[in-house]
C-alpha cells in the first residue's frame, strides 16, 4: 500500500481509501451487514487505513457498520475515520443543512454510531447556500478545539467557498469527484488544493461501477439503485461509456497485464495533487484487484492514450451533477430530496 499524510491527522492515510456508501443499504440495491464488516476487515488486512463514511449513507447505517467493524477488530488508533456532516434527512432523501445547530446535533449521533470519542477527518458533505460558510467553519473550529475532531474537510465545495471557509477555520482536505469519465476537478479543485497545501480525497474512482469492467448492455439495476437515474447508465450514453471501458480494458491487459479496474484507480492516483482515491466495495472479493493498483504508474504515453479513448468513445459526456442534493428552502417544504454522494 502507498500512504500519504492529511494535515492534522497523525495516522498515515492509505492512498486507496474504502468508501462505504453502499454499506448503508440504500441507493445501491441493499446490503448485508456481516458481509460489509468482513469487507472492512479485508481492506484493513490489505493495508487500507482510511474509511470514508457519512450519516447520509443509509441514514446512519453506514456509520454503524464502520463503528462495529472497528470495534470488533480493535486498533482504532490505526484507522483514519473520515465522516461527514451537513445533510438532513427529509422523508426518503436529504437536504443540505450546515447550520451550527445541525452540526452540533449530528456529531453527537455520529460519534455514538462510530463508537469513538473523536473523528479524524470531519467533512462538510455539500455546501449549504442558506447558511453562511463562516458559521459552518466556526462550528467545526469549535469542535476541533474541543478535541471532538482532528481535522476539517469539505466535499463538493467550490474554490470560492473554500476560500471563505478557511478565513475562519483551517481546511485540511477537499473531496471532489474524479475518475476517467468525470475530470472537472483536475481543472480547478485539485490544482488549487495542491497549491494551498490541502489533501484531496477524490470519490467515485470507479464511476459507480462502470470502470470495474463487469457491466454489460443488459445489466439491470433493481430497487432503489441510484444508477437507474444516472444519465451515464441511460441510452444512448451507456453504450458509449461501455465502449470506452472495453477499449481501456484491452489496453490495460495488453500493456500491463492488468484489468481495467486497477488502471482506472491508478489513473486517479497518478494525477498531480491527488492524495487519496476512494474505492467503494461491500464484498471482500471486490478488493482483490487492490493488489494490482499499487507499485506502478502510468507513463505520459499511457495517460495520453487513455485520454484519447475517452474523448473518441464518449461523444455525449455528462458529469455527476445528478447526485447533488437540493438546497434547504424552508419555504418549499414539499421539495423532493435526492440521494447523497
Amino acid at each position: 500500500m502507498e500512504y500519504a499524510s492529511i494535515p492534522g491527522v497523525s495516522t498515515p492515510a492509505s492512498r486507496v481509501g474504502l468508501g462505504t456508501w453502499a454499506m448503508g443499504g440504500t441507493q445501491w440495491g441493499g446490503t448485508d451487514d456481516d458481509e460489509s464488516v468482513r469487507t472492512i476487515h479485508a481492506a484493513l488486512d490489505l493495508g487500507v487505513t482510511l474509511l470514508d463514511t457519512a450519516p447520509a449513507y443509509g441514514f446512519g447505517h453506514s456509520e454503524e457498520v464502520v463503528g462495529r467493524a472497528i470495534a470488533e477488530r480493535g486498533g482504532r488508533e490505526r484507522v483514519v475515520v473520515a465522516t461527514k456532516v451537513g445533510l438532513e434527512q427529509r422523508g426518503d432523501g436529504v437536504i443540505r443543512n450546515s447550520s451550527r445547530r445541525r452540526i452540533f446535533e449530528e456529531i453527537e449521533v455520529s460519534l455514538r454510531r462510530l463508537r469513538t470519542d473523536y473523528i479524524d477527518l470531519y467533512q462538510v458533505h455539500w455546501p449549504d447556500f442558506d447558511t453562511p460558510y463562516e458559521e459552518t467553519a466556526q462550528a467545526l473550529l469549535d469542535l476541533q478545539r474541543a478535541g471532538r475532531i482532528r481535522a476539517i474537510g469539505v466535499s463538493n465545495y467550490s474554490i470560492e467557498a473554500m476560500e471563505r471557509f478557511r478565513r475562519v477555520a483551517p481546511l485540511a482536505s477537499a473531496q471532489p469527484p474524479l475518475n476517467l469519465f468525470e475530470r472537472q476537478a483536475l481543472e480547478d479543485i485539485v490544482p488549487w488544493c495542491r497549491a494551498n497545501g490541502l489533501a484531496t480525497l477524490t470519490y467515485g474512482a470507479l464511476c459507480r461501477g462502470l470502470l470495474t469492467g463487469g457491466m454489460r448492455e443488459d445489466t439491470r439495476f433493481e430497487g432503489d439503485d441510484l444508477r437507474k437515474t444516472d444519465p451515464k447508465f441511460q441510452p444512448p450514453r451507456y453504450a458509449q461509456y461501455l465502449q470506452a471501458v472495453q477499449r481501456l480494458a484491452q489496453f490495460a491487459r495488453e500493456r500491463y497485464g492488468k484489468g481495467v479496474l486497477p488502471l482506472a484507480v491508478r489513473w486517479v492516483l497518478d494525477q498531480p495533487g491527488v492524495t487519496v482515491a476512494l474505492w467503494g466495495a461491500r464484498h471482500p472479493g471486490e478488493l482483490e484487484p487492490l493488489r494490482d493498483v499499487v507499485g506502478w504508474s502510468l507513463d505520459s504515453e499511457a495517460l495520453a492514450y487513455t485520454d484519447s479513448v475517452v474523448n473518441e468513445s464518449v461523444r455525449d459526456p455528462v458529469g455527476p451533477e445528478f447526485m447533488a442534493p437540493p438546497e434547504r428552502r424552508p419555504e418549499e417544504p414539499d421539495e423532493q430530496p435526492v440521494a447523497p454522494v
